[in-house]
């Protein structure tokens, strides 16, 4: 009912993101996962504290019990985030509360030497690695997919086009691998930027002065230094060589990648919805029960895997503007403004991408190719598919000696003849050239699309290799 809104009604369950609405990457990035990840970071540390004897041993198991998310309410959190500017103040006074219920002394030691941006973009990292380990395999099952249809359709001739337009022969396997090609690109690059996702730990201003204290004060010889790696290691992060407060190229490397990721996807969405015209035919999305139907028009079969795909190609661009617009406008040892906007830009394209991924991934694995479409489309191209050919090989036949490339000149006013007048190429060029100089059947051989293909087969074997690990099946 209207006006009878509950705290659970502002939650964002996607209904308006159906890309990635009700996906792994979702669950990954919903804020109750998040939550848990602050709270990662936190008894981690604790257990750094412990290891280095800066607290007592026991202190962490004391405190384990209060560091599951079920136990904190992700509205009042967000509702009195607004007080401090950042979710980990109000969850850290929940849990020191919490914590203070089975040990005060494991409470008083929460958090020690640390700071809220220290937790917060840690707690992203480990969520941006959980959330791409998933996009990451579902890249894999689109290489495979892809290696599986250029290898299948190595020699399926058709038409290729450019600019919208009938250009060339070519196959529909080098197409896939093509397609394969660009998202194997980008897992590449979101393999790199996974591998390096870092800690971030450096106090109140990036120097870790308060952890030298801390160490000083118990007469320890441990080196800060070396408890932040230590952290590192423990969440399975990476060390930085120093704080990145107010360096936030690491998150515009990760973003960086995820767009790309998403235009590769986009690329190969983009080309299915071509494709999938029924005036075009070519392929057709794998059918699901539910999906691609119409509210009004029951003969319809739309290709919502490739639409959804391709809204979250259209919808990345801006959150990547949004990170690096933050990251050029940081300031002093902790930005105030914009290290607070990349947070819902990152949840964002991790979210895009991870949905994009999904849906590409059931898109490639179930794709039907129309061979017969596709020779039949190459067909209506006629034999001006090959005129870039004729160019090279007839025109020299036309030349009248005068030089000055009349010959192809010759050949483009024939060209012509035939889109003007309908008339076919095959029969102008012969009534052009006499037998005696080409033979019908050298002219046949010279109008053969399939003779054509270029180094196509060539380059499917060279996309392969580029990814034998992914590819292979």
């Amino acid at each position: 009912m209207a006006g009878s809104g509950s705290a659970s009604d502002a939650a964002d369950y996607g209904l308006l993101s159906p890309v990635w609405a009700g996906t792994a990457g979702a669950d990954r990035t919903g804020d109750r996962r998040i939550i848990q990840k602050l709270l990662d970071v936190e008894y981690q540390w604790l257990c750094v504290l412990a290891g280095s004897g800066l607290i007592a041993r026991e202190l962490p198991g004391d405190a384990a019990p209060a560091f599951r998310a079920e136990l904190y309410d992700p509205a009042s959190l967000a509702a009195r985030s607004a007080g401090g500017g950042n979710p980990v103040i109000p969850l850290l006074a929940d849990l020191r509360a919490k914590v203070r219920e089975h040990s005060p002394a494991a409470a008083e030691a929460v958090h020690t030497a640390a700071t809220s941006q220290d937790i917060l973009d840690t707690a992203l990292m480990l969520v941006t690695a959980d959330t791409l380990s998933g996009i990451l395999a579902d890249a894999r099952r689109t290489i495979a997919a892809l290696a599986g249809l250029a290898v299948e359709h190595r020699n399926s001739l058709c038409v290729a086009r450019t600019l919208t337009q009938h250009s060339l022969p070519s196959t529909f396997g080098l197409r896939a691998a093509q397609w394969l090609h660009g998202i194997g690109q980008a897992a590449d690059a979101l393999e790199t930027a996974a591998a390096h996702l870092p800690l971030q730990w450096g106090g109140g201003s990036g120097t870790l002065a308060a952890l030298r204290t801390a160490v000083d004060t118990a007469g320890s010889a441990a080196a800060p230094l070396e408890l932040a790696d230590e952290l590192a290691a423990r969440l399975g992060l990476a060390a930085p060589a120093a704080p990145w407060q107010g360096n936030r190229l690491p998150v515009t490397a990760v973003g960086a990648a995820l767009q790309d990721l998403l235009s590769a996807a986009g690329k190969i969405a983009n080309d299915v919805l071509l494709m999938s015209r029924p005036e075009v035919a070519e392929v057709s999305e794998p059918r699901a029960a539910g999906r691609g139907g119409s509210s009004a028009m029951p003969q319809k079969r739309n290709p919502v895997l490739s639409v959804l795909i391709r809204s979250a190609a259209l919808a990345g661009p801006g959150y990547g503007v949004q990170l690096q617009t933050a990251a050029g406008a940081a300031d002093d040892e902790r930005p105030g403004g914009s290290w607070h906007t990349e947070w819902q830009a990152l949840r964002a394209l991790l979210r895009l991408a991870s949905g994009a991924a999904g849906k590409l991934a059931e898109l490639t694995e179930g794709l039907t190719v129309n061979t017969s479409a596709l020779r039949d489309n190459l067909s209506a191209a006629g034999p001006l598919v090959v005129s870039e050919r004729l160019m090279a090989t007839v025109a020299p036949l036309l030349d009248d000696g005068g030089g000055h490339g009349s010959g192809k000149a010759r050949l483009q006013d024939l060209v012509t003849a035939s889109q003007t007048t309908g008339k076919s190429l095959a029969e102008l060029l012969r009534q052009a050239v006499s037998a005696d100089v080409l033979s019908d059947d050298e002219l046949a051989a010279q109008l053969d699309p399939a003779n054509y293909a270029g180094e196509a087969s060539a380059l499917i074997d060279r996309i392969l290799s580029a990814y034998p690990a992914r590819s292979s099946r």
